[in-house]
């Protein structure tokens, strides 16, 4: 499907430096652009590329000026990132569906299949389910007892949701992502650890995408809850009775430990740990391989393990690279009063 540079424009109320009757059909990073190819200008590191890239079509923010002569058709937005989030995401959604349920696929006659959906080979569906309009399930996914699933959301192979839990409407779960599996709850005894059943469920709200091989644990009682628009990477791990605000994004590899409330809008990079039982304030920002000990009040970037403010981290890491000319100014001034300690005798 071809686009031109004056339909894009329409889209994304851009507006157009070049040919409006320059014609894409696919994406390409700027720096790997071939002729036919939309691509996009954001980050200032990238600009020299744009004086020779293939792509026949640019979009860059309102604000750039070129220093030399362009190829390229140049669309100018407000936001050339976010523009191009958008001209994706219809792009997407102008391919064709598929639909229909798989005769390989396992649905129980008590489940509740909504109109438009794709359910793929090797699709188990459990009893007393319930899957709403448009929802495509692909190959391998597996969707316990009870479990409610909403409109439009889209379960990629071998994601699980297990019995009782809920997803909302247009969520993304990815491949091997596991909804519901038990908390880790076990009480301590003379002869080992005694398992603790973990009755409640999780809900998940509207708007949510969940990275390949994310866990999100059931709660011990009551639901453990990702609020509406949150953003999880792969490899994150969601305890038991957590609840994560809306609007929340986690990269790779987090943990968030058991019975801890994170506030909305808040980010953590990387391989950060949250300490269980404790509550994360609205709008904070955890750096990566950081490891929070207790709350945080909100609107705070924090850095280290553990976790302190990040202008304190940075004063204390510039200490750190100072640390081995300090150590040997003392043991030279320590040298020099032995020294004349001896010599006074």
């Amino acid at each position: 499907m071809k686009f031109t540079a004056k339909q894009i424009a329409s889209f994304i109320d851009g507006e157009i430096v070049g040919n409006e009757n320059a014609e894409v059909y696919t994406f390409a990073k700027i720096e790997e652009g071939t002729p036919g190819a939309l691509s996009f200008l954001a980050n200032p590191k990238y600009t020299d590329y744009i004086y020779s890239t293939q792509s026949s079509i640019v979009l860059v923010n309102r604000d750039f000026e070129p220093t030399q002569e362009v190829q390229a058709t140049l669309i100018k937005v407000d936001n050339a990132y976010g523009s191009l989030a958008k001209l994706m995401t219809i792009y997407e959604a102008s391919k064709p569906k598929k639909q229909g349920v798989s005769t390989l696929a396992s649905v129980s006659p008590t489940a509740k299949i909504g109109e438009n959906c794709y359910i793929a080979p090797f699709v188990v569906i459990g009893d007393n389910c319930e899957i709403g309009d448009n929802c495509m399930l692909f190959d391998g996914v597996s969707i316990g007892d009870g479990a409610r699933i909403g409109n439009g959301t889209v379960l990629y192979a071998h994601a699980t949701v297990y019995h009782d839990c809920r997803v909302g409407n247009n969520c993304i779960l990815h491949s091997g992502c596991v909804i519901g599996a038990d908390g880790f709850g076990f009480a301590p005894t003379p002869n080992g650890y005694e398992k603790i059943p973990q009755m409640g469920i999780v809900i998940i709200e509207d708007n949510v995408e969940i990275g390949a091989n994310t866990c999100v644990d059931r709660a011990t009682m009551g639901a453990t809850v990702i609020h509406s628009g949150v953003k999880l990477d792969n490899l994150v791990q969601i305890a038991h009775n957590d609840e994560v605000g809306s609007h929340t994004a986690m990269a790779a590899q987090v943990g968030i430990a058991g019975s801890t409330k994170i506030g909305q809008w808040c980010i953590f990079g990387g391989q950060a740990g949250i300490s269980g039982h404790s509550t994360i304030g609205d709008r904070t920002t955890v750096g990566p391989q950081c490891g929070t000990i207790g709350s945080l009040k909100g609107g705070e970037t924090v850095l280290g393990s553990p976790a302190i403010d990040a202008k304190e981290y940075i004063r204390l890491s510039a200490y750190m690279r100072r640390l081995p000319a300090m150590d040997k100014k003392i043991k030279e001034l320590t040298k020099l009063v032995e020294t004349l300690t001896k010599e006074k005798e």
